[in-house]
Formats: structure tokens, C-alpha cells, sequence
């Protein structure tokens, strides 16, 4: 049997549902196949510990639902109150079932056109079209989005890794290696999440990669190490012989009923041990999986192998038509923005949602006309800032644009260099995002501030950045003063230095 379709979603996680919510409120001619029977399969498994990392901030002292937003990590966008996350859970950080349910319920009472137990076999691309085949069903569609999330485990290539228990199968609880020297293959929060079980029952724990620890308060990442990890750097510290080794791990092997790692120190000019372990764990992350695509779609990778390579609309780099959704559209903001977590890709998935209606069916991207007036822009920016829960997770990614002729024409919430790469032509364009300030301070706790609107741009918190482009090209830029409540209101830091600026670059308005 063969089914016909505008668009089609492959993968009903949180991305795929999402996308799904948009194209369903637009009337748009979709369907989504998911090979499990429920929604969110990747959560069913991991993580393995079940705890998730994404914040569920619960009491922000707001009552505005846009607002709450901003530290609400895993609400899905929609227009019923009653969908929220905080409904469904007060922890902290929530526990993964969870999120299962509120899926569950999220596709249910939408009533979002899932098609369960239907695995895609095959993607091929041919005469314009995608031909999308299942068990004994064929799907033609104009255009393919990809939400599968992670495919599988991503195991390095090492002589002897197939010794290591893979994070996907080790147990669970530490008892399992009580008293046992543990080898932990990877940096990451799995790695640590791992760690974190064994403390306190394994003799020795080894944490090993060639790159040092990504602190999540140093980077500003939320997919670099938390701070609910600390125990175990803690206790490398408190000389419990637990340790954080930079190092490649050249070979794994079996000698004396013991497993032997041969490893080079990456950070001690070339020198080599070989160390003895009772386990080792492997907890190295994940990749895509890219097996379903034929030669005619099979999209290019990013350059670390692990994700789709995309454009700036979040398309794929190689293959016209075929798009990537949820944590797949992270490759333009890599360890930078949000767009790996719930509270990042939502706010993608709507602008894709927008983005791929005005390509295949003619609807406009929506845009509001403003008059070109410094004052008027200043209020406006402002407002936006204080109140945008997309600029906020996706800081220093989307943006919102005003494209300035005789009027100003915005734009709410696009990727800055899909701005660029749209509306570079202009004689004057404005983009408006929120920023981190250096991230080099030798100590993110004590950081020498100078709160004045001139020194604005050395600024270390979020922090309101516009910048103004000339035919594609950046010509000025102007930072705010940080704000450690998030209110850029104050007439003499905020408002004034603003309309000066903006001022300057709209002589004679």
C-alpha cells in the first residue's frame, strides 16, 4: 500500500512530536511513523540511572507561562496549560518516566497522527520526491524531517573494545563492583552519571579521555559535566585514588584474569602507563544512525561523525527536501546553545515549522512592520529580551531580526546565520540576541565586573547583544549591562545607550 504525504516526520520523540504539534496546528498535510508502540522510546532506556539533567524549575516567582519558560526544560510549546511538565513533576531534576508520561499524554490529547509500530526501513529520494518504505508499506512525501534522536551507542576505535561493558548494558547498581578497579571509558554526564553509582563501592574509578573535564559552569553548556557530579571530582582531589585521566586509551586486553589498558597521557608530553582494572565501562555516548538512507538521501555527517550536517534552515548540508529535528539539528550551535535539549529545539521546531510551510505551501514568514524609529526599535528590542523565552535557552543562536528600509520588518526567532544568509542583501539589517560574555576567567566564582554601559561588552552573564549588518556584513555592535534578575529596563544602563546606538545607524529618523 502506498500513502501520500506533504511532509513526513520519522521518529515521535520529544523533537518529532513537536513538529508534529506545529504542522497539525497549521492544517499541514504530515504524518509521523514511530517504530515502538509508545512515544519517547530513547527515554525508555536512558538514561540508565534515570535521572534526567534538564531542569524542572517549578516555583520561579512568575506568573507569566512564557516566562516559566525559561527554566522549565522539558514542556513541550503548545496551548493547553494542563500539557506542562511542572504538572507531571516538582523534582528538581526529574525522574525519566516522567517525561514518558507527559509524552504519552502530549500525543493523546492532541490527537497528533502517529502511526505506531511502523520502523522505516528504507529512505530513497527520487524525481523530487522521497519514497519512505516500512513493512510492506510505502510513504511518498515532498519532504522528510528526521527526529529518530540517537540511533545507538558510539563506540571508539579501540584494539580490545569490545571488552568494555557498554553504558547501554551495565548494571545499574554500584554493588555489581564492589571493591573492583573500575576503567570508565569517556568524560561525559553518562560517564559520570556512571561513576557517580560506583563511588561508593569500587576500590579505584577511572574516568579517561584525551580532553580534560567540560564543566557545565565553565563552558555555559547544559551538555558539559553538572555540578551534581561533583562528588567524584571531589573526591580525585581528597587523594581516594579515584582520578580524571587525560589520556588516549591505546588497547584493552585480558592477562591474569585481570583487564590491562595501554594509555599515552595527552597532557604529560607523551608518557605511557599500562594500567590493570577489574571492569571496564564504556559510557562514550551516542550516534546517528544513518543505516535507512539509500545512496540517492544518505546525508553527510558532521565533522565529528556523530550528527547530520545541516543549513542554517536546518537542512541537510547534502540532500534538497530532507530535514533533521529535535537533538539531530544541534550541529550550528555544538556545545554552544540548546538545541540538543527540549528547551532548545522546541523553539527550532516552531521556526522549521514556519520555515518549511512558506517553502511548500506559501505562507508567508510571519513578520510584523514597525516605523524605523531609534525610540520605537529601543522599546522594542527591549521588550522582546525581557520577555522572549526562545532568546533566553537559545542564547547567542536565534535571534529576531529587523530588516530596516523605509520601515523595519521583524522577524521573531530565527538562527542569526539564517538571518544573514536571508536578508544579507539588505542595505541595513539588525539582529538581536542574548549573550555570555568571555569565558576564559581563571575563576567563574570571582569574576572582576565593570557595571558601567561603556564596558558593557566585557560583561560575563547573559546579556543583550545587537548587532547591525551592511550587505551581509557585521559594521557595529552594541552589548547591554548584564542583569542579575534579567531585567533590561534601567534608563540609564539599558535604555539610553541602546537608542544612542541605534541612533547612529538610522541617521535622520
Amino acid at each position: 500500500m502506498t500513502h501520500d504525504h506533504r511532509f513526513l516526520v520519522i521518529g515521535a520523540g520529544p523533537g518529532g512530536l513537536q513538529l508534529s504539534y506545529f504542522l497539525q496546528r497549521a492544517g499541514a498535510d504530515y504524518v509521523t511513523l514511530e517504530r515502538e508502540d509508545t512515544p519517547g522510546g530513547f527515554f525508555r532506556h536512558y538514561p540508565r540511572h534515570r535521572r534526567l539533567i534538564s531542569l524542572n524549575k517549578v516555583h520561579t516567582g512568575e506568573k507569566d507561562r512564557e516566562i516559566q519558560l525559561r527554566w522549565d526544560w522539558n514542556s513541550l510549546l503548545n496551548d493547553g496549560p494542563e500539557l506542562m511538565f511542572p504538572s507531571y513533576s516538582q523534582e528538581y531534576f526529574p525522574h525519566a518516566d516522567d517525561l514518558l508520561r507527559y509524552l504519552a499524554d502530549f500525543q493523546r490529547v492532541h490527537g497528533l497522527r502517529v502511526r505506531y509500530g511502523t520502523p522505516v526501513l528504507r529512505v530513497e529520494r527520487s524525481g523530487g520526491r522521497f519514497a519512505v518504505h516500512t513493512d510492506g508499506e510505502v510513504y511518498r512525501a515532498d519532504c522528510v524531517i528526521v527526529a529518530t534522536g540517537w540511533g545507538g551507542p558510539y563506540v571508539p576505535d579501540i584494539p580490545g573494545i569490545e571488552l568494555a561493558t557498554g553504558y547501554e548494558d551495565a548494571p545499574v547498581g554500584g554493588e555489581a563492583y564492589a571493591g573492583q578497579r573500575v576503567l570508565v571509558l569517556g568524560k561525559g554526564n553518562s560517564a559520570f552519571e556512571t561513576a557517580q553509582a560506583l563511588l561508593p563501592y569500587a576500590s579505584v574509578i577511572h574516568l579517561a579521555s584525551p580532553s580534560p573535564v567540560r564543566l557545565t559552569w565553565t563552558s555555559k553548556h547544559p551538555g558539559h559535566v553538572r555540578g551534581q557530579y561533583g562528588a567524584l571530582l571531589d573526591s580525585y582531589w581528597f587523594k581516594t585514588l579515584h582520578a580524571v585521566l587525560e589520556c588516549t586509551v591505546d588497547r584493552i586486553w585480558r592477562e591474569d584474569g585481570a583487564y590491562r589498558a595501554a594509555i599515552t597521557y595527552t597532557l604529560a608530553d607523551g608518557e605511557q602507563a599500562v594500567l590493570d582494572y577489574d571492569a571496564v565501562l564504556r559510557c562514550t555516548g551516542f550516534t546517528m544512525d544513518t543505516g535507512p538512507f539509500d545512496e540517492s538521501c544518505r546525508p553527510e555527517l558532521a565533522p565529528n561523525g556523530r550528527i547530520p550536517a545541516i543549513r542554517p534552515d536546518f537542512q541537510s548540508a547534502n540532500i534538497d527536501g530532507l530535514y533533521f529535528a529535535g537533538t539531530l539539528m544541534q550541529a550550528r550551535d555544538f556545545k554552544r546553545a540548546s538545541s540538543a535539549f527540549i528547551d532548545g529545539f522546541r523553539y527550532n521546531l516552531r521556526t522549521l515549522a514556519a520555515l518549511l510551510r512558506e517553502r511548500y505551501d506559501g505562507v508567508p514568514l510571519r513578520s510584523q512592520e514597525l516605523p524605523a524609529d531609534p525610540g520605537l526599535i529601543t522599546e522594542h528590542v527591549l521588550d522582546r529580551v525581557n520577555y522572549s523565552s526562545a532568546l533566553w535557552t537559545q542564547f547567542e543562536y536565534l535571534s529576531d531580526a529587523y530588516v530596516i528600509g523605509r520601515s523595519a520588518r521583524h522577524y521573531e526567532d530565527l538562527p542569526e546565520d539564517y538571518v544573514v544568509s536571508r536578508f544579507g542583501h539588505e542595505d541595513l539589517l539588525l539582529t538581536v540576541t542574548l549573550r555570555w560574555g568571555r569565558r576564559d576567567h581563571p575563576d567563574v566564582f570571582a569574576i572582576q565586573r565593570h557595571p558601567t554601559p561603556e564596558r558593557a561588552d566585557e560583561c560575563a552573564f547573559l546579556h543583550p547583544v545587537v548587532r547591525v549588518w551592511r550587505r551581509g556584513e557585521p559594521v557595529a555592535e552594541r552589548h547591554l549591562l548584564e542583569d542579575v534578575q534579567a531585567r533590561w529596563r534601567d534608563p540609564e544602563r539599558h535604555v539610553t545607550p541602546l537608542r544612542a546606538f541605534l541612533s547612529t545607524h538610522l541617521p535622520g529618523r
